[in-house]
Order: structure tokens, then sequence, then C-alpha cells
């Protein structure tokens, strides 16, 4: 039996607690996750570098899941753009049922074999990288989709919540055992919330790798409402000391686009140059600071 199925001996008597003792139940489970992830950090390293090396050379992530793995998949892909100022096709979320599956369950798509390949072949390239995504670890949608991945010779991973039989279209298994949920088999519980911490993981660190920061400053992000112009602001007047209203004056000029107002204020330069030096510092706002200095 998988791990997720098995019966939790500390929460079989869940339903005779009241709400506190339910929610202290739970508060316990969800403590050993930090803990597993823990447990499988180098395995984690292994694909986030092979990620950077992809991004780096041209390359896509793709995540790929049913259910709940899918739609953390599709959240965490989602939110790039915004953060860290990417393309959308950059990193991409596969799940097994298409965008419907998003809001209600789609009877027997995680079984949809056929589905899984099609979609792959129509959009993964030898260049890219998948992981996909099964906390029980025998999804047939993803393990169908990571075999052909892995035939148009993309690099894969795959992320579970169970011992793992590793397959030769798998390079690079990640296994983190949060141990049988509160609820026998509810993945979306302990299973889903490493599973979100190992995607925040793998899609920050590679932006940051790939000079979407400055420290730890969202320097790349998009001022899509007026919440992250407000933070484009406050990011400009930090790294360079001027206030609100002189670092709003220049992110007008260079359309709120943080990295050039910064080297704008620090050197006096004009749009033209800022974008010129942070092309040829491949984005890195950092060395574009240390090379005026």
């Amino acid at each position: 039996m998988k791990i997720t199925e098995k019966l939790n001996p500390d929460t079989v008597d869940i339903d005779k607690l009241d709400i506190a003792e339910i929610l202290h139940k739970i508060n316990l489970e969800d403590m050993k996750v930090s803990e597993a992830v823990s447990q499988s950090l180098t395995h984690i390293e292994l694909f986030i570098s092979k990620v950077i090396d992809v991004m780096k050379a041209g390359g896509k992530l793709f995540y790929v899941g049913s259910g709940t793995s899918g739609r953390l998949g599709v959240l965490d892909a989602s939110e790039c753009p915004p953060t860290f100022g990417v393309e959308n096709e950059i990193v991409q979320g596969i799940i097994a049922g298409g965008e419907k599956a998003l809001m209600t369950s789609i009877e027997g798509a995680e079984d949809n074999e056929k589905d899984a390949v099609s979609k792959v072949k129509s959009i993964v390239t030898d260049k890219d990288i998948v992981l996909g995504i099964s906390a029980s670890s025998a999804t047939p949608y993803v393990l169908a989709a990571l075999k052909q991945a892995n035939i148009l010779g993309a690099y894969t991973g795959i992320l579970v919540c169970n011992e793992f039989d590793n397959y030769d279209f798998i390079d690079c298994p990640i296994s983190v055992i949060v141990g049988p949920e509160a609820i026998a088999g509810s993945t979306r519980m302990k299973a889903g919330t490493a599973t979100k911490m190992i995607l925040n993981m793998i899609s920050t660190t590679a932006m940051i790798k790939m000079n979407c920061t400055y420290g730890n400053l969202m320097v790349n992000l998009k001022p899509l409402n007026k919440k992250l112009k407000d933070r484009s602001i406050a990011i400009v007047s930090h790294i360079t000391g001027k206030n609100r209203s002189e670092s709003k004056d220049v992110l007008k000029i260079s359309n709120y686009q943080i990295k050039e107002a910064v080297l704008m204020i620090s050197f006096g330069m004009e749009l033209i140059d800022a974008r010129a030096q942070l092309e040829r510092n491949n984005g890195s706002l950092r060395r574009s600071l240390d090379e005026n200095r």
C-alpha cells in the first residue's frame, strides 16, 4: 500500500474530537512536512541545477500533474511572470483534463495517457525540462507525459510523496516522505503542502540565478496593478536612497523597469545606456551596479 494511502495512527479518532483538538492534530501533522522536505534537498538541488542550465540555453520548464498536483503546478507557473518578469512560456503548467480541471474534478483525466502524450508532443522539445508531480508516484497521466518527454529528448524529473520505483525515462526523482495523511489518502494536505514548498524552491531559486532579483528584492517584477507599482517605487527608493517622488519619476521614464531605473538614478544614465549595461551583464543588476563603482 502507498504511504499516502495508509491509515494514520495519530488521527484514527479525529471524528470524535472537538474543533480545537482537530486543529491541533492537523497542525502536528503539518509540522512534519518541512522536515521531510529537508531530507530531500540534495535531489531538489540537482533538479534545480538542471532547470537553470535549461533556461540559460533558452529552454522551458514544464510541470505536469493531475488534481491537486496539477493545480499546484499551474499555480506556480502562473505566478512566475508577474513576480519575476519572465515570459509566460518560460514556466508552464500542464494539468490532466485541461483548464476545466483547475476548477472541478474531471472524471478519468488522471488515467488518460493518450491525452498526456498528445499534449507533451505539442509543446515540449529536446531543449526543455519536465517535472511530473504525483503524490502517489503512479499517476498514469504523469508517467505517460514523462515517458513522451524523454522520447523527445527533454530532461525529466518527478516529485512524489511515496517510495519510488525508478523508471529509465525519469532522470531525477525527488521523493518526499511526509507520511500518512490526517485523512487517509487526502494528498491535498501534507503532500500538497510539501509540493507547494518544493515548487516554490524550484522556481524561486531558478529565477534568482537567472538574475531576476537583487538580494531578496523582486527587481524584475511586472507592475500590473497599483500594488505592484507601489512596490516598484519602494524597491527603487530602497536601493538608491531616493525619495518616492524621485523614484516614481524615473520609473515612469523607464516604463516601470526597476533595474533600468536604479541604474539611471545611481549613475545619471540615459535609459538606452542602462539597458545596454544590463545586457552586458546578462540582466544582473548587482554586476551592473558593481561595474560602475
